[in-house]
Protein backbone atom coordinates (compact mmCIF):
# COMPACT_ATOMS: atom_id res chain seq x y z
CA UNK A 1 0.00 0.00 0.00
CA UNK A 2 1.34 3.44 -0.93
CA UNK A 3 1.44 5.95 1.88
CA UNK A 4 -0.19 9.30 1.10
CA UNK A 5 2.01 11.31 3.43
CA UNK A 6 5.59 12.44 3.03
CA UNK A 7 8.15 14.58 4.84
CA UNK A 8 10.73 16.97 3.37
CA UNK A 9 13.32 18.25 5.83
CA UNK A 10 14.84 21.68 5.24
CA UNK A 11 16.68 24.45 7.05
CA UNK A 12 17.62 28.06 6.31
CA UNK A 13 21.34 27.24 6.43
CA UNK A 14 23.43 24.42 4.99
CA UNK A 15 25.23 23.61 8.26
CA UNK A 16 21.93 22.74 9.93
CA UNK A 17 20.97 20.54 6.98
CA UNK A 18 24.29 18.72 7.18
CA UNK A 19 24.03 18.35 10.96
CA UNK A 20 20.56 16.86 10.70
CA UNK A 21 21.20 14.54 7.75
CA UNK A 22 24.49 13.11 9.00
CA UNK A 23 23.75 13.06 12.74
CA UNK A 24 23.75 9.28 13.21
CA UNK A 25 27.31 8.65 12.03
CA UNK A 26 28.52 12.20 12.81
CA UNK A 27 30.33 11.99 9.49
CA UNK A 28 29.48 13.95 6.35
CA UNK A 29 29.69 11.26 3.69
CA UNK A 30 30.06 12.89 0.28
CA UNK A 31 29.49 9.67 -1.67
CA UNK A 32 27.06 7.27 0.06
CA UNK A 33 23.62 7.56 -1.58
CA UNK A 34 24.93 10.48 -3.70
CA UNK A 35 23.81 13.39 -1.47
CA UNK A 36 23.17 16.85 -2.92
CA UNK A 37 22.75 20.28 -1.42
CA UNK A 38 19.91 22.33 -2.89
CA UNK A 39 19.12 25.94 -2.05
CA UNK A 40 15.80 27.49 -2.96
CA UNK A 41 13.71 30.49 -2.08
CA UNK A 42 10.09 29.73 -1.30
CA UNK A 43 7.83 30.91 -4.09
CA UNK A 44 5.03 31.68 -1.63
CA UNK A 45 4.62 32.06 2.14
CA UNK A 46 5.14 28.87 4.12
CA UNK A 47 2.27 27.89 6.45
CA UNK A 48 3.77 26.06 9.44
CA UNK A 49 3.15 25.49 13.11
CA UNK A 50 6.07 27.11 14.93
CA UNK A 51 7.27 24.83 17.73
CA UNK A 52 10.25 27.03 18.66
CA UNK A 53 8.45 29.36 21.06
CA UNK A 54 6.05 28.61 23.88
CA UNK A 55 3.56 26.83 21.61
CA UNK A 56 4.95 23.40 22.57
CA UNK A 57 4.38 24.15 26.25
CA UNK A 58 0.88 25.50 25.63
CA UNK A 59 -0.14 22.34 23.75
CA UNK A 60 1.06 20.10 26.58
CA UNK A 61 4.51 19.17 25.29
CA UNK A 62 7.94 20.50 26.22
CA UNK A 63 11.12 21.47 24.42
CA UNK A 64 11.98 17.75 24.49
CA UNK A 65 9.80 17.56 21.37
CA UNK A 66 12.83 18.95 19.52
CA UNK A 67 15.46 16.60 20.89
CA UNK A 68 13.75 13.73 22.65
CA UNK A 69 12.53 10.39 21.45
CA UNK A 70 11.85 10.52 17.69
CA UNK A 71 8.81 8.26 18.07
CA UNK A 72 7.22 10.75 20.44
CA UNK A 73 8.00 13.63 18.05
CA UNK A 74 6.45 11.68 15.16
CA UNK A 75 3.34 11.14 17.28
CA UNK A 76 3.06 14.88 17.92
CA UNK A 77 3.61 15.50 14.20
CA UNK A 78 0.72 13.16 13.33
CA UNK A 79 -1.52 14.89 15.89
CA UNK A 80 -0.59 18.35 14.56
CA UNK A 81 -1.25 17.15 11.01
CA UNK A 82 -4.76 16.12 12.04
CA UNK A 83 -5.40 19.26 14.16
CA UNK A 84 -4.19 21.70 11.49
CA UNK A 85 -5.16 20.21 8.12
CA UNK A 86 -4.02 23.24 6.11
CA UNK A 87 -0.50 23.59 7.46
CA UNK A 88 2.45 22.63 5.32
CA UNK A 89 4.64 21.44 8.18
CA UNK A 90 6.34 22.47 11.39
CA UNK A 91 9.22 24.73 12.30
CA UNK A 92 11.39 23.21 15.01
CA UNK A 93 14.69 23.82 16.78
CA UNK A 94 17.49 21.64 15.43
CA UNK A 95 18.86 19.58 18.29
CA UNK A 96 21.94 18.94 16.15
CA UNK A 97 22.91 22.55 15.49
CA UNK A 98 22.29 24.55 18.65
CA UNK A 99 18.57 25.09 18.22
CA UNK A 100 18.86 26.68 14.78
CA UNK A 101 15.58 26.64 12.86
CA UNK A 102 14.65 23.62 10.78
CA UNK A 103 11.50 22.55 8.99
CA UNK A 104 9.65 19.28 8.49
CA UNK A 105 7.37 19.93 5.53
CA UNK A 106 4.54 17.61 4.58
CA UNK A 107 3.07 16.64 1.24
CA UNK A 108 0.85 19.74 1.21
CA UNK A 109 4.01 21.83 0.84
CA UNK A 110 5.37 19.47 -1.76
CA UNK A 111 2.16 19.66 -3.83
CA UNK A 112 1.86 23.44 -3.56
CA UNK A 113 3.60 26.06 -5.63
CA UNK A 114 6.03 26.55 -2.74
CA UNK A 115 9.03 25.20 -4.60
CA UNK A 116 10.29 27.18 -7.60
CA UNK A 117 10.93 25.30 -10.84
CA UNK A 118 14.69 25.73 -10.43
CA UNK A 119 16.80 25.96 -7.27
CA UNK A 120 19.12 28.90 -6.65
CA UNK A 121 21.95 26.42 -6.11
CA UNK A 122 22.28 22.66 -6.33
CA UNK A 123 25.45 20.67 -6.22
CA UNK A 124 26.45 17.11 -5.41
CA UNK A 125 28.41 16.88 -2.16
CA UNK A 126 30.92 14.77 -4.10
CA UNK A 127 31.68 17.74 -6.36
CA UNK A 128 35.19 19.05 -5.63
CA UNK A 129 33.90 22.63 -5.34
CA UNK A 130 32.08 21.52 -2.16
CA UNK A 131 35.17 20.31 -0.30
CA UNK A 132 36.07 23.57 1.47
CA UNK A 133 32.52 24.46 2.60
CA UNK A 134 32.02 20.88 3.80
CA UNK A 135 35.33 20.94 5.70
CA UNK A 136 34.26 24.13 7.49
CA UNK A 137 30.83 22.70 8.35
CA UNK A 138 32.28 19.40 9.53
CA UNK A 139 34.83 21.19 11.73
CA UNK A 140 32.19 23.50 13.24
CA UNK A 141 29.93 20.51 14.00
CA UNK A 142 32.68 18.20 15.22
CA UNK A 143 31.85 15.76 12.41
CA UNK A 144 34.27 13.82 10.25
CA UNK A 145 34.29 14.33 6.48
CA UNK A 146 34.49 11.41 4.10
Amino acid sequence: MTQGRGVYYAAPDAKTCLAEVFQTARRIDRAFQSPWLAVFECAQPLLVVDLTGDFATRMGASMAIHSGDRGRARGWARDLYEAFPNIQGVRYASSMNGGEPAFALNELAQRSALFPPHPLFHRALADDVMIDPLKHAAQALGYALR
